[in-house]
């Protein structure tokens, strides 16, 4: 198996696509966001993750966005690419030409939609994980996608199959969570898809996280992440307290429209996205500020 507990421990960030005004992907602004990111010290970076708008995203758009984002990260943290899908057959196709050279990993999301039986979740990651030419993780975020991906398939697919390598476990259940640190291989990733609970995940024994938040917030995210993997939760704890109600206020009513809506706050983009997302309410947009102005006193 490949072994990315060591690549991966830590923070990794599931970047948003930055649009310009006329809904173009903005390029100078998403060179913000991963100069930002890196000066966070964040330890990799996801790009084309859901958070990203990928269901939106033209695959020439795709295309452009992995390109810009190696040459921009310039080997300074690992890239993982989102790859994923309802379609198997077009999730292979996807790895087999998208330009992998230059990732550690592939981030793919469990099937939305259709909801395959177990087996049939078995079936896609196993076939995609033979055709990739770069290590698999999983992604189970049965909130999007309708079907729980089982803690009993994440672990037959984690010993049967060699190039799976690691999850990104946002089910929310600690039991599911807990039987698969318990059971998973030794060199098994797992790290939580959940920013406000990834705290007790990580004393529970996963590696780090993917998140969402750390796109606004990425010194303050990756330390306490960084605590709590180096067993100091009593420094870890006083962040995640801070940043708890920053967490209520980015998933209040959409992903990403909430992390944008911080972001455009705190001048690195835009707030568009792409329809059928919009921006967040005027309301909800009015306590965002609030609670910026608060934290940033």
């Amino acid at each position: 198996m490949n072994n990315l507990t060591g690549i991966l421990k830590g923070t990794g960030v599931a970047i948003i696509t930055p649009f310009t005004k006329t809904n173009a992907v903005d390029y100078a602004a998403l060179e913000r966001v991963i100069e930002h990111l890196i000066k966070g010290s964040v330890e990799y970076i996801v790009t084309l993750g859901t958070t990203g708008e990928t269901p939106t995203l033209t695959k020439n758009e795709k295309l452009e966005i992995i390109h810009f984002t190696y040459e921009k990260v310039n080997n300074r943290v690992p890239v993982v690419v989102g790859i994923g899908g309802n379609n198997t057959q077009a999730v292979i196709d996807d790895v087999k030409s998208y330009p992998l050279d230059k990732a550690t990993a592939i981030l793919s999301t469990a099937p939305y939609y259709n909801k395959p039986s177990q087996q049939g979740l078995y079936e896609h990651y196993k076939a995609i994980a033979e055709a990739a030419p770069k290590p698999v993780l999983l992604y189970n975020v049965p909130g999007r996608t309708g079907r729980n991906l089982s803690s009993a398939t994440t672990l037959r697919l984690a010993h049967e199959v060699p190039n799976i390598a690691g999850i990104k476990e946002a089910s929310g259940d600690f039991q599911q969570c807990m039987e698969i640190l318990r059971d998973k291989p030794a060199n098994f990733l797992v790290v939580s898809g959940d920013d406000a609970i990834s705290l007790p995940l990580i004393a529970l024994g996963m590696d780090g996280v993917i998140s969402v938040a750390a796109n606004a917030f990425p010194k303050e995210f990756s330390t306490m992440i960084r605590f709590c993997l180096g067993g100091s939760y009593q420094l870890a704890r006083p962040i995640q307290y801070q940043l708890l109600q920053a967490f209520d206020l980015m998933f209040a009513e959409n992903n990403p429209a909430g992390v944008k809506s911080f972001m455009h706050q705190l001048t690195l983009i835009e707030n568009k996205l792409r329809l059928p997302v919009v921006p967040v309410s005027a309301e909800l947009e009015q306590k965002i500020k609030n609670w910026l102005k608060l934290y940033q006193q």
